[in-house]
Order: C-alpha cells, then sequence, then structure tokens
C-alpha cells in the first residue's frame, strides 16, 4: 500500500483534502421537490428494497467501494446491510456490524452529547465563558463579548479557521500528541464578535471534548466509553485509533479506486473527527436519541436534553436554519429542518464519508459510511431516500407573493464576498435587473439569484436558496449560500479606499481594487501600488500560497541553496513540496529576480495540469514568443482566461501573452483575481465538450 509520501495524491490533493477536512462537500444536484408522491410504508421489506435498488444503480456505484448503512425506527433497526467490500483486494464484504468505519466529523455529534451530560450535572454552564474550563489556556479576544460555551457548540466562536494542517497528517500510529498540548501549539485568535456570524469550527469541537476531559477528570476517549458508549450497548465504537481496531478498519480508498495507507492525524485523539465505530453501533445512539435519550437500562440524556440538542439555534433567514447542539441543517434541499423536522451531520476524512440523519418527528433515522471521500453518494441517499418515504419533506415553501425590489434597491448587494473558513472561495455579486442578482464563483461559474422573499433568494442553477444579512444600519455583512459551501457564512468585503497612483479608470483598476477590499494588498489610504514594478519570484509564489490559503512548509531544509534567510523562504519551499515550481536545474530559485510571464503561467500550469491534460489547450495558437518548455502553460492561460487586458487578439485569432517580458504588478493583480474567481472547470469542461464533438 501507498504512503502519503509518494502516494500520487500527495503533492496537492493531501493539502487541499485537509482544509476541507472533516466535512465539506458541494451538494451533488438541484433538489426535486415531489410533495404531491404519496409515501412509501417504511416497512422493512420497502426499505431494503429501496437500499438495493440505491446501492446497486450506476448513479451510486462509483462513490464507494464499501458501504454499511442502518435505518431505524422508534425503537428498531427496520434496515441495516453492507455493500460492497471493505477491502477491494481481499474481496471483504462491508458488514455493518463488524467492519469499522472512521466517522470524521459525525463525531462532533457524540463530542455534544458528552457536553450535554455534564450540563445536566451543573458542571457545565452553556453560557459560560470557556475560559472558565480551559484550565489556564488563554486565547486572544478583541471584543467584549466572551466565546461561551453554547457558541463553541453552534459554530458561532468567532474564532480564526484551524483546520488540520498537511503536516498533522502521519503514518507512525504509536505517535502521540495530546489535546492540550496541539490545543497550546495551535489556539486560534478570535477574529469576529463571537456569536454574529456561522463558520464551521473543528477547532472549536476540538475545544469542547478537551473542556469535558477537564471537567469530569477523565481522559476523553474513557469519558466516551463509560458515558455513551457502554450504556448503549456501542462494543465497537472508539476514538482510539489502535488495535483491534485497526484490524478491523475498512480500507480507504481515493477517488480512483487506489488504497490509502491507515493514518492518523494529530492530535491522538480528536473529539471533532476521530471516531470509529461500526454502522450498527450507530443506529443504537440514533434509537436513542429518537426516545429522548432512554437506553435499556437508563438514559444518556434527559429528554429536554436531546431537545435542546435537535433545535437550531440561528437562521439567516428562517428557510436556511444553520446548526443545533452537534448537528446542521442538511445543504440537499430547500428549507430542510426549517421548523427541526431534519437535522444532521456529515463527516469526511481522505478516504470516508459519513453521514447522520435524524427525523425526530417521524422518530426515524438513517446512519451512512463509506470508505471513498465525496458527497455525492450521500447527496443523492438524502434525496432520495426522502423523495420515497417522506416526499413532504421536500415541498418549497410557498413565496409566491412576495413582490420583488428594484434593481436600485437591490444595489445594496453587490459586491465580493469571501468565504469565512475558505478565504479563497470568492463570489462577486451584481445586480441583473428588478428581483434579480447575478452571481458567479470559482467553482460552480456564472448563475442568476431570483429574489423570493426579503433577502432571499432561489438560484435558477441549482433551485437552492441563498440569503443575506444586514446590520443594524441596513448594511449587507454576509451571504449564506448552502449550496457554494455549507460550512458557513462569506463576508461581504470591504470598500477599498484606493491606492493613489490607480485611478479609477486605470485599465487593471478593477482587479487591483478587488483584491484591496479583500485585503489581498493593505485597504489603508494613501498608499501606492506601483503598478508597473515587477513582480519577484518570491513575491510571486508566497501570493499564490496566500490566496490559496495554503501556509508556508514546516520543513528544517530547504531544496534550494539561495533561499536560506529569505523571508519568503518557507512559501518558496512549500511551493517545490506541491510541485509548483522546480528552480533552474542547478539548486537555485532565485528569488529576488523579476518573474517573467511565461515563468507564472509555468507554476500555476505544474498545478493545473493535474486536473487538465495538455490536449486541451492544443488548438490555441499564440503570437509573440515564448520558450518551447512555457508553451503548454501560456496556452492554458490562454484558454482559462487567467490574465488581464493585457494579453492581445490578432485578426487571426492568435493571442501575445508576452510570455518573454517581466510580470508586472498590475498583472499579477490581474492573475489573482481571475484565479479566485475565474470558473476555470467550467471553462475546460466546454473546451472538452467541444473537442468531442469536433
Amino acid at each position: 500500500m501507498a504512503t502519503f509520501r509518494n502516494h500520487p495524491m500527495n503533492r496537492t490533493v493531501v493539502a487541499v483534502l485537509l482544509a476541507f477536512a472533516l466535512m465539506f462537500s458541494a451538494a451533488a444536484q438541484a433538489f426535486a421537490a415531489t410533495n404531491s408522491a404519496p409515501s412509501a410504508s417504511l416497512s422493512a421489506e420497502e426499505v431494503e428494497a429501496f437500499l438495493d435498488s440505491f446501492f446497486t444503480s450506476p448513479e451510486a456505484e462509483p462513490h464507494y467501494a464499501g458501504a454499511s448503512v442502518v435505518v431505524v425506527q422508534g425503537n428498531e433497526v427496520i434496515a441495516q446491510k453492507g455493500y460492497g467490500y471493505a477491502n477491494l483486494a481481499e474481496q471483504t464484504e462491508a458488514d455493518p456490524e463488524n467492519t469499522v468505519f472512521r466517522l470524521a466529523s459525525v463525531s462532533k455529534t457524540f463530542t455534544a452529547v458528552a457536553i450535554m451530560q455534564l450540563a445536566e450535572q451543573g458542571k457545565i454552564n452553556l453560557s459560560d465563558d470557556i475560559a472558565a474550563y480551559l484550565g489556564g489556556i488563554e486565547y486572544e479576544n478583541p471584543f467584549d463579548t466572551p466565546v461561551t460555551v453554547a457558541q463553541l457548540l453552534t459554530h458561532r466562536s468567532g474564532f480564526e479557521v484551524r483546520d488540520p494542517k498537511p503536516e498533522d497528517i502521519h503514518e507512525d500510529l504509536n505517535s502521540y500528541v495530546s489535546m492540550e498540548e496541539y490545543i497550546k501549539a495551535n489556539m486560534p485568535p478570535v477574529v469576529r464578535e463571537p456569536g454574529t456570524a456561522y463558520m464551521y469550527d473543528n477547532f472549536a469541537y476540538l475545544l469542547l471534548g478537551y473542556i469535558v476531559q477537564n471537567v469530569s477528570g477523565e481522559p476523553f476517549e474513557q469519558y466516551m466509553e463509560r458515558h455513551i458508549f457502554n450504556p448503549l450497548g456501542m462494543e465497537n465504537s472508539t476514538f482510539e485509533l489502535k488495535e483491534p481496531w485497526i484490524g478491523r478498519l475498512a480500507t480507504l480508498y481515493d477517488p480512483a479506486g487506489e488504497p490509502l495507507p491507515t493514518y492518523g492525524i494529530y492530535p491522538t485523539i480528536m473529539p471533532h473527527g476521530g471516531m470509529l465505530a461500526t454502522a450498527a453501533d450507530v443506529g443504537k445512539f440514533m434509537i436513542a436519541m429518537l426516545n429522548g435519550g432512554k437506553t435499556k437500562d437508563g438514559a444518556i440524556l434527559s429528554e429536554s436534553s436531546v431537545r435542546e440538542m435537535l433545535q437550531y439555534r440561528y437562521a439567516i433567514h428562517p428557510l436556511l436554519p444553520e446548526t443545533t447542539y452537534g448537528f446542521e441543517a442538511a445543504p440537499q434541499m430547500p428549507a430542510a429542518g426549517s421548523s427541526a423536522e431534519i437535522v444532521t451531520k456529515a463527516g469526511d476524512l481522505i478516504g470516508n464519508s459519513s453521514y447522520l440523519l435524524l427525523l425526530p418527528e417521524q422518530r426515524t433515522g438513517v446512519f451512512l459510511t463509506y470508505n471513498k471521500q465525496g458527497g455525492v453518494l450521500r447527496d443523492l441517499f438524502f434525496e432520495r431516500f426522502v423523495n420515497r418515504f417522506f416526499p413532504g419533506y421536500a415541498a418549497p415553501a410557498d413565496l409566491e407573493s412576495f413582490q420583488p425590489d428594484s434593481a436600485d434597491e437591490l444595489a445594496k448587494f453587490s459586491g465580493l464576498y469571501a468565504d469565512l473558513r475558505l478565504s479563497s472561495l470568492v463570489t462577486a455579486v451584481s445586480v441583473a435587473g428588478d428581483g434579480l442578482l447575478g452571481i458567479t464563483d470559482a467553482l460552480i461559474g456564472p448563475r442568476t439569484l431570483r429574489q423570493v422573499d426579503e433577502n432571499l433568494f432561489v438560484d435558477n442553477l441549482t433551485q437552492r436558496y441563498t440569503a443575506f444579512e444586514l446590520d443594524a444600519d441596513g448594511k449587507v455583512t454576509y451571504m449564506n449560500d448552502p449550496y457554494l459551501n455549507p460550512m458557513g457564512y462569506a463576508r461581504r468585503a470591504d470598500d477599498p479606499v484606493g491606492f493613489k497612483d490607480v485611478p479609477e479608470t486605470h485599465p487593471f483598476a478593477k482587479y487591483i481594487l478587488s483584491l484591496q477590499s479583500l485585503n489581498v494588498y493593505p485597504n489603508e489610504p494613501g498608499l501606492a501600488f506601483e503598478p508597473e514594478q515587477p513582480v519577484t519570484r518570491a513575491e510571486l509564489v508566497r501570493k499564490l500560497l496566500e490566496i490559496s490559503r495554503l501556509p508556508g512548509s514546516a520543513a528544517k531544509e530547504y531544496g534550494f541553496s539561495d533561499i536560506d534567510g529569505h523571508p519568503d523562504a518557507a512559501y518558496i519551499q512549500a511551493a517545490l513540496e506541491l510541485g509548483m515550481i522546480r528552480g533552474d536545474g542547478k539548486g537555485r530559485f532565485e528569488p529576488d529576480r523579476a518573474a517573467t510571464r511565461q515563468e507564472a503561467a509555468v507554476m500555476i500550469w505544474n498545478v493545473y495540469r493535474m486536473l487538465f491534460p495538455d490536449e486541451l489547450f492544443q488548438d490555441v495558437e499564440l503570437a509573440g514568443s515564448t520558450a518551447e518548455w512555457a508553451v503548454p502553460a501560456v496556452r492554458m492561460m490562454v484558454a482559462l482566461g487567467l490574465h488581464g487586458p493585457e494579453v492581445q487578439f490578432d485578426a487571426e485569432g492568435k493571442a501575445d501573452f508576452r510570455s518573454l517580458e517581466p510580470l508586472r504588478q498590475q498583472e499579477a493583480a490581474a492573475l489573482y483575481y481571475q484565479l479566485l474567481l475565474q470558473p476555470v472547470n467550467q471553462i475546460a469542461a466546454q473546451r472538452s465538450a467541444q473537442t468531442r464533438e469536433s
């Protein structure tokens, strides 16, 4: 089995996937409302027939190697089945009773239960400042509002994002990093007023686990075993990645179906994503939650605490609820859970995905887990299961009587929005007419939003809701687009103060001022931009990684002989490790030399070529001079529109990329802007379709 060090995923994908770790997935397709269809009987025969049909369908089969699923209602397990293989090479079938899967962020739900248990005992007050429970660990908070336990539970702490880092993933399963050690080394500052915005927060649930440990006086993993797993009879569940559990784990697979190594992530015990369990064990948990916390021999929670956990706490609009204590709204359909009718919890780790779905009013629960990472399978499952058995939940709200705002009134929504968790995920919003907004981003591309209620819009492409939040003065502050990213709000960018040498009529003003509003450049008055100044190779690498939210390398030794002591050395080394740069072939990088435009193109191409074959851009014709080694890269840049107005096309359609010239600050700004907002996947797909047709 390949190690992560030499696995084909390693060079860029592992770093990127870790940035999305423990939950994220884009929805598979628009939800089709079918509330006119009658409900099917939730009998064992009907459910098993549905499961067999779903998991053997051509839409589902590519998205898992092995899967386990359990469906419960009331006090009973309605169906419990395994599909495919826990290990393809050994043809070991997935078994819901015996195959152990990594639950990823579904672990958070169990951590929330532990917090609620201690709250019932009066050992924790959910309204308290978390400092009371952190054992002296301090954090920076410039606001008068403290971070509370409840805000950790609902992902509203205001902490700066702290997702797992590439160096946190490892294969030394005997190594140990404690929660306390990890928290002290990585404790984030508060960067938004606590309680004011939703951002999915892995670190918050790590802190909750640490609070459980501190308050109970028991190691977290032992607390969970004694107070949750044992009372529920969950004999095949643990937070410890060790034998005998490792030997029972489903093998992890990458998207191509290649096996991945068994890996750990620091800290060693992960309340926010480290639970291992069989599907059958999670079925026992769901039954308890659907029956007021009761077990055969007692209860893990009181009925009132269960109700507290299932209650949505915030919504940017009533039809877009966010989180409960330990659960979140389903992103797969409009208005899911608007009256606590549906709560869900998704989880992702590299090579593994899970999904927990509860319909409390129907006393029904579903848990699905599988050994390939990705949201497509669970999204398809959710849509088909709800449509089949509970179609009334798919009915969209009746908002037809709303009178949309005029174009002038909608102007307040225009601007750029940066995702709170992934600042490189930027959305541009503009007015498209009365009641209409135009919206575009690098993932989905351009589409139209139609206003259906106050500050609420329906996306014409996905048929999902997008909502905006306004402050007390009527100024737009946040956008919530759960289809693009269900993991939190996007913050409206600040108005740019401008640069004294970039007038509004400057041909690159759009790019420069937009990036200033996003704080890619300092948003301070009186500064000069120097648009004609060449960009150095080191500066280019640093900016490319910064806008991609990729950190500098933690390596102690560097791969180039001329970057020791350079302020951007860590970024240069990270770019080398990611395969973005290769140097001059003599062990040097020349960090302070001006980057040529073709060198910039090759840096981008070295990453994008993993996604797009060179053949896709061979029809692009170039004018002017380009070095032979840079031709494929320059063709790609032209085809994907990764440039500004400096690139000119002649009468024959040939592009002069001005490859040999130095990249200037104004042109770099255009490049960064396009990388943030240009839907390159969509453009490449269109070119691919055109190539097939021709």
